[in-house]
């Protein structure tokens, strides 16, 4: 496997620990940017069926009852779409992810990484570039028109941290101050105080982008790893409590008010558990299952994530924004290849088997996925069988709806930075200010700082 820098360690060492703590830590490096959701309260609603929690974060006064009411009530006003941000941690190699096999210097810059000149299939719309092998079901969506590729995306003056560049794509903004997330501040400007499903972190803790100021998002392991619980009451008689609950939403109110309201309350609890029961896990085997067949991964989780959330939006809950990583390490800085690979591999798998599960429910137009990573590799190898930090990297927007085009070009290796990095064709707040607008469909101003400044590509169809 290949072995991580220094940096990125300690991002990562550190940002567990903020997020498990629930509060601010002490810097590790002078002038390192706390990661945004820091300090933000956590209340975690009990999984007895597995030992969990969903965590719901910024939602202090949330009772559990409010909470079923406020997602059953979000779900009966209908669907919404959905974004999926998905992140390459470490810092991708997008020379690898889709490689300049005709450019002459591609192999004077990687003598020994540069892969083979017929590897992998033949991006369409730029003769110069192949994919990556290993991205072979992405290059299939692209063929579909369901890929959107960003082939040159990152920001002015790079920082080459990881830890200050991840802070930067994960807040929107190259403002190291800043302690709430893109998504987040969509979601307190479209949000609701009693759904914090509506941004849904599809790991064990919160991811930064979803970082609210107001309204309450939730961290999730997956929609079989949790279930609401009763004080003292379990079994049978829990079952029974809760048959009985619902059947209150039946009972006449003679138009009284508070009987109207009480009623009302009791049937969209009932619904939600309804809609609840099909994902508790039945032995050891998860409690949904999926129209398609998804890759297994060995210590992973992330299709078994991906498919939880397509049942999940199967079941109609009202979700918004999610967030979550990839598998694999991509700080790649000695022996590339087969890390590479393997993370690519598992990653687009999953990818291609989500727009397939989500294609057979129905649901394909509803969703859409961004693919990113906080920087990519410099253009020369080092002398480790790896690569060292770069700037600009690959991104991807993925679905049904996608454009399918490429995005800004692809920048060329004759005109590196002064670092021997690939030079930035679209702005990752361009990138964040069309899917607010073109996809979520609400102004970018007053989300992304200056987002009047960033050119808005055509990224939905």
């Amino acid at each position: 496997m290949a072995r991580c820098c220094n940096d990125f360690s300690r991002t990562e060492l550190f940002r567990r620990a903020t997020a498990e703590a629930g509060r601010g830590l002490p810097a590790i490096e002078a002038g390192m940017p706390l990661p945004a959701g820091t300090g933000l309260d956590r209340r975690s609603f009990l999984a007895r069926t597995a030992g969990l929690t969903l965590a719901v974060y910024g939602g202090a006064s949330l009772l559990p009852r409010a909470f079923e009411e406020g997602i059953a009530a979000a779900t009966a006003a209908g669907p919404q779409k959905v974004l999926l941000s998905v992140f390459l941690d470490g810092g991708a190699d997008s020379l690898s992810m889709l490689f300049p096999t005709a450019d002459p210097l591609y192999r004077s810059f990687r003598p020994k990484l540069g892969l083979a000149a017929d590897a992998g299939v033949p991006f369409a719309e730029d003769s110069r570039l192949r994919w990556h092998p290993s991205l072979t079901p992405l290059a299939t969506l692209h063929g579909e028109g369901k890929v959107s590729v960003i082939p040159g995306v990152g920001y002015a003056g790079p920082d080459q941290s990881h830890f200050t560049s991840r802070h930067f794509w994960e807040v929107g903004a190259t403002n190291d101050q800043l302690r709430t997330g893109w998504l987040g501040r969509y979601l307190d400007r479209v949000g609701s105080p009693d759904n914090p499903l509506q941004g849904l972190s599809l790991e064990s803790r919160l991811q930064p982008a979803l970082a609210t100021a107001r309204m309450p998002v939730a961290s999730i392991d997956g929609p079989d790893r949790y279930q609401f619980w009763t004080k003292n009451v379990w079994g049978d008689v829990e079952r029974r409590l809760l048959d009985a609950i619902g059947s209150l939403g039946a009972l006449p109110t003679g138009g009284d008010p508070a009987l109207i309201q009480a009623t009302s309350a009791a049937r969209k609890a009932a619904q939600l558990r309804r809609q609840l029961l099909p994902f508790a896990p039945k032995g050891d085997k998860p409690g949904f299952t999926s129209p398609v067949v998804y890759p297994t991964g060995e210590d992973d989780e992330f299709p078994r994530r991906l498919a939880g959330l397509a049942a999940m939006l199967g079941a109609g809950l009202p979700i918004r924004v999610v967030a979550m990583s990839a598998p694999g390490m991509y700080d790649t800085h000695d022996d590339q290849p087969q890390a590479l690979s393997d993370g690519l591999k598992l990653t687009a798998d999953s990818l291609l088997a989500f727009q397939r599960d989500l294609e057979a429910r129905g649901l394909a137009d509803r969703v859409l996925v961004h693919v990113w990573s906080e920087f990519g590799r410099r253009a020369k190898e080092n002398g480790s069988n790896g690569t060292d930090h770069g700037a600009a990297g690959a991104g991807f927007v993925i679905g049904s709806r996608a454009s399918g085009k490429m995005v800004g070009e692809f920048p060329g290796l004759a005109t590196l930075d002064k670092d021997g990095n690939l030079r930035a064709t679209s702005d990752f707040r361009g990138i964040y200010g069309s899917l607010l607008e073109q996809w979520l469909g609400t102004d970018a101003d007053g989300i992304i700082p200056g987002a009047g400044k960033y050119g808005r590509p055509k990224l939905v169809k």
